[in-house]
């Protein structure tokens, strides 16, 4: 008998449109390749590239090392998510394996819709702090992999993070729950 995979996705009517996503995509095995800054650039370039044919604007990425988060937003109604982030992983993939002969990312993607009391600005500041948080600079603005194509948030402060995704919000472990200590 082989191995299932569960579905983790929502139907796929909720991924087109008009709507506001945050993703994160994992390299396989959260292999560094984007701590190289040429691989780091092209990744940066080939969302640019695949969010404008699919008509999705970035309001916010960033290239860490090891994963890439977005937080984009379809133009229209023709705008489709899994159709946008599945041509970007099968293209970047079939030429990072052309020229390494390894898999780029990770089977699967996270995404969260965000809702109304997800405010735009402070999960954008989630992302930009992201190198903060894994001590790869002190202030995000100084961080060469992470930006927006559609506003200029470097100039406007350092962003404040308020924002925390809906996986990592759980009751804290404690000592008696997880035997250890914190």
């Amino acid at each position: 008998m082989g191995f299932l995979h569960r579905n983790i996705r929502l139907p796929a009517a909720k991924y087109r449109g008009v709507q506001w996503y945050f993703v994160t995509l994992c390299c396989a095995g959260r292999r560094r390749v984007f701590a190289d800054e040429k691989r780091a650039t092209w990744i940066v370039d080939e969302l640019r590239r695949h969010a404008t044919s699919h008509r999705f604007a970035v309001h916010a990425y960033c290239a860490m090392p090891d994963h890439l988060h977005a937080l984009v937003m379809g133009l229209d109604a023709t705008s489709d998510l899994l159709t946008f982030l599945k041509n970007l992983k099968q293209k970047t993939a079939y030429e990072f394996h052309s020229e390494f002969d390894r898999s780029l990312w990770q089977k699967k993607f996270y995404d969260h819709i965000l809702r109304r009391e997800d405010a735009v600005e402070r999960v954008a500041a989630y992302i930009w702090m992201n190198p903060v948080r894994k001590g790869l600079c002190k202030d995000p603005r100084e961080y060469a992999f992470s930006g927006s194509f559609v506003l200029d948030w470097k100039r406007d402060g350092k962003p404040v993070e308020t924002w925390v995704p809906p996986w990592k919000e759980k009751a804290p472990a404690t000592k008696a729950t997880t035997g250890r200590q914190e």
